[in-house]
């Protein structure tokens, strides 16, 4: 049965309304046109307001919902090639973190990125997208490599955070994600940061470390989750929704603080009810991206990267 959040229920009753019309259109033969055009502007006007007036709490729902376009997904609609490659050649193979060398747009690149399951099976598999010290550290080889071979690097973030129990602890979770920071940071190639659903804390960063940043319009970027940051503030669960107000954490104010590159529009609804729209969309940032960037030395990119992180979180107080 398919999840339908709050805000989205009046949207869904209509499209069922729709979509049993134009049923009984088929059945009885009977031309219901000038009703279902009339529900369709209803329809139209309704998602226009609820989707274009979101709070910060909405858009980390819609950040979540299972229908939600994944890392493999986009691997699917926008590459002509993906070779995976699995291991961190130290413990083992993190499913919850892809890697591979991918082909968009007749560009070869190395592409990176966070996956969750679908059902409980492959969310176990998958330990629902949040990493543990092999992933990143099967990460950094990969980009490693694609240091060697000169080509760009491109990351989907997609999780609440890093994996937090006792085997990646004891496997050095902490050192892990530390590692990765310092290494990308200083990486000679072109590194694209795209958060494609949740940017959570440290689980986030281990692979967020790049040239130009950018959220999904209904993705959130956060040092933590609302949930966590209402517990450790108030010990309440019922502040989340204000949390997530005063974290700041949605794509546009992310972009107002110089946080991040840019902001990828969705579909009305969010990536899921368009998932071509949104894959062609970061298939353009990423060639106009890699093209922009391309004109950097080697030295100069490593500079510039430099003093981009060296200016957030700056501000002046009024």
């Amino acid at each position: 049965m398919a999840i339908v959040l709050d805000f989205e229920k009046p949207v869904i009753e209509l499209e069922k309304k729709i979509a049993e019309l134009q049923k009984f259109t088929n059945d009885e033969d009977l031309d219901l046109t000038v009703e279902i055009n009339r529900i369709n502007v209803r329809l139209e006007k309704l998602k226009k307001d609820i989707f274009t007036n979101l709070t910060s709490w909405q858009k980390v729902q819609l950040s979540r919902h299972p229908d939600r376009p994944y890392t493999l997904d986009y691997i699917d609609l926008l590459t002509e090639e993906f070779i995976e490659i699995h291991g961190d050649r130290h413990y083992g193979d993190d499913r919850a973190l892809l890697t591979g060398f991918a082909t968009i747009g007749g560009r070869k690149l190395i592409l990176i990125g966070h996956q969750k399951g679908r059902e409980m099976k492959e969310n176990l598999e998958r330990n629902f997208g949040c990493a543990h010290p092999e992933g990143y550290r099967k990460a950094m080889r990969v980009m490693k490599m694609a240091e060697k071979y000169d080509l760009p690097v491109v990351a989907f973030i997609d999780t609440p955070g890093a994996y937090p129990g006792i085997g990646a602890e004891e496997r050095g979770q902490a050192e892990a994600i530390a590692y990765n920071l310092r290494e990308m940071a200083g990486l000679t190639i072109p590194i694209l940061i795209f958060v494609i659903g949740e940017g959570g804390s440290g689980g986030a960063l281990g692979i967020g470390v790049g040239d130009k940043i950018f959220v999904l319009e209904n993705a959130y970027y956060s040092v933590i989750s609302p949930e966590g940051c209402a517990a450790i503030l108030w010990r309440e669960n019922s502040k989340t929704p204000a949390a997530a107000t005063a974290l700041k954490l949605t794509a546009p104010e992310l972009l107002e603080l110089g946080i991040i590159d840019g902001m990828i529009s969705e579909p009305l609804g969010g990536a899921h009810r368009d998932p071509e729209y949104t894959a062609n969309e970061i298939k353009k940032t990423i060639l106009k991206s890699i093209e922009e960037l391309s004109r950097f030395t080697p030295e100069e990119m490593v500079d510039v990267r430099y003093e981009k992180y060296r200016k957030i979180g700056v501000y002046k107080e009024g």
